[in-house]
């Protein structure tokens, strides 16, 4: 979970008249998930937050799955996907799918025109290239290249991508991500054997406030249907907060990886988790050190697990032939393992620059018809000796 954290200026109590200059009050505003269980926040705004002119549909994204087709292992190249229009919300590629979690692509051109709140998920957005700011009513996060965005649902918010190339891969999530239970003590606390810290996760740190009047705009995701909200006032009147719950960045690079003797399971590379699916790093490291070790994972079954891994260079040491933005998708039912060369090429080997992406989900992936644009059918028979083709 994230720690608690204070930005601006918040009264001595809660729930206690918090006035302005003129005697008149600023309206509280309790954000949280679960009920009133979960990890929560107050905010203090200058107008209520409930003042809409307004709302319409305005577009609706239907995520359509590739259907008929036989049992196989994928690979999709993510980047090679043609993306037009620009827009971090509106102009995202489907790629893999199911009830808990779905996962697109975007290449955002320039700030939009509108804000955006998830209301049915949280997301997590992946900066693979470019940076910026993430704006929201809690304040401003900076980004960078590597690092994940934590945008927990329900926050009114937009990302402002600085000049050059950008492209985010975006995970949405139908429970709440949080950070894995293992590494927490029951005060939520991260613990020493945790790959990272306390010290690691940036909140908001600067607060801008926009005491202003008129149509503002209010893109608000109900699963594919998006809608318009209108409100009548600019969104981010807060003058300040305090709590838990916050849109949040951990870069990948902070990410302090486990190493062993022998080779150490999937799990040790877990970030984050939700509902149904993990969230795992992998990151430049030292190989095992074991005088026989064999770096390279062993070949395994994933039953009940579909295997996911957006590759963020195109180094990785049980692959061949990928690239950034490769993704591979290994399905429960299929064993799956290093392909052929990677074992024997592993071994005596001192680390690896390999930087990736996992998704291990529990259920099922659907794979999004508008993937298979940038799928690559030599994949599958990548594992029989020899060449392919």
């Amino acid at each position: 979970m994230p720690y608690y954290h204070q930005l601006g200026r918040i009264p001595a109590k809660r729930h206690v008249a918090f006035r302005k200059d003129d005697g008149s009050i600023y309206y509280e505003h309790l954000m949280g998930n679960l009920g009133f269980t979960g990890l929560a926040s107050l905010l203090y705004t200058i107008r209520r937050p409930t003042t809409v002119k307004a709302v319409e549909e305005a577009w609706v994204q239907r995520w359509e799955a590739v259907t008929g087709e036989p049992l196989r292992m994928r690979h999709i190249k993510s980047h090679r996907l043609e993306i037009g229009g620009g827009s971090a919300v509106r102009d995202r590629a489907p790629l893999l799918f199911n009830a808990e979690v779905r996962m697109s692509l975007t290449k955002p051109t320039g700030t939009d025109d509108f804000f955006y709140r998830n209301a049915r998920a949280d997301e997590v957005v992946y900066i693979t290239r470019g940076g910026g700011v993430l704006e929201s009513q809690f304040g401003n996060v900076p980004y960078r290249e590597g690092d994940y965005l934590v945008i927990p649902r329900g926050i009114i918010h937009r990302l402002a991508p600085s000049a050059g190339q950008q492209v985010y891969f975006v995970i949405e999530s139908r429970g709440h991500i949080r950070t894995p239970k293992r590494y927490r003590n029951n005060q939520g606390q991260l613990l020493e054997h945790s790959p990272y810290c306390e010290r690691d996760i940036r909140p908001p740190g600067d607060l801008p406030v926009h005491d202003q009047v008129g149509d503002f705009e209010v893109i608000t995701r109900v699963g594919d249907t998006c809608q318009r909200v209108v409100l009548d006032h600019h969104p981010f009147d807060t003058v300040g907060w305090d709590g838990c719950y916050y849109p949040w960045a951990l870069s990948i690079h902070d990410f302090e990886p486990i190493v062993g003797r022998i080779h150490q399971p999937p799990p040790v590379h877990q970030t984050f988790e939700g509902d149904g699916f993990v969230i795992c790093s992998f990151v430049p490291r030292l190989f095992d050190f074991h005088p026989d070790a064999v770096p390279a994972p062993y070949n395994h079954s994933n039953v009940m697990t579909d295997e996911v891994l957006y590759y963020c260079n195109d180094e990785f040491m049980s692959r061949q032939d990928v690239e950034q933005g490769s993704i591979t998708l290994h399905p429960d039912g299929l064993p799956h393992g290093p392909q052929p060369g990677k074992t024997e090429a592993s071994i005596g080997a001192k680390k690896t620059e390999e930087l990736a992406v996992m998704i291990d989900t529990f259920a099922p992936l659907m794979v999004a018809k508008s993937a298979l644009a940038a799928e690559d059918p030599a994949y599958r028979d990548s594992w029989r000796e020899g060449d392919p083709e």
